[in-house]
């Protein structure tokens, strides 16, 4: 399948690059296509830096940044797919990059996925208004939680 898609996707943006070019003109086709090469690259700093900012803030409180790291992802691949000439890879890009439809995206994507590990360890993400549940901070540095244990070097238990 993934075979397929590299193969089908230059075929139909060289196609439809050729109809737009057939209908307005070679030159004017270069241009839209610059034009959202670099509109996008605008867009994609900004929400860049506004996730950037949130990821900071939740760190500070201690938080983990997972939407924040999710949307990070969603914008590299929108900011990929921008500067890939093609007016369908454009639109792709446009839909990762503006923040109300990654949204969506997300939410329906964090609705279908469950991640399970091997043997006990199982996790999924839960949904909250936001897309994802947010944990209390953990405890500052300062705090005198101690662990205590022991440990034993399997080499040690060997020679025994």
């Amino acid at each position: 399948m993934p075979l397929l898609l590299f193969v089908l996707m230059p075929v139909l943006e060289m196609w439809l690059l050729i109809e737009v070019g057939a209908s307005i003109g070679a030159f004017n086709t270069i241009a839209i296509v610059l034009l959202t090469a670099m509109l996008g690259l605008s867009l994609l700093r900004k929400q860049g830096l506004s996730t950037i900012a949130s990821a900071n803030r939740k760190m500070q409180t201690g938080e983990m940044p997972v939407e924040e790291m999710i949307n990070g992802i969603f914008l590299a691949v929108g900011g990929a797919l921008l500067l890939t000439p093609g007016f369908i890879t454009d639109a792709i890009g446009f839909c990762c990059l503006l923040p109300g439809v990654r949204q969506l995206l997300l939410g329906k994507m964090i609705k279908r996925m469950v991640v399970s590990g091997q043997g006990s360890a199982s996790f999924s993400f839960q949904s909250s208004s936001s897309g994802f549940k947010s944990y209390p901070p953990r405890p500052s540095d300062d705090s005198n939680d101690v662990i205590e244990g022991e440990c034993e070097r399997e080499s040690d238990k060997r020679l025994k």
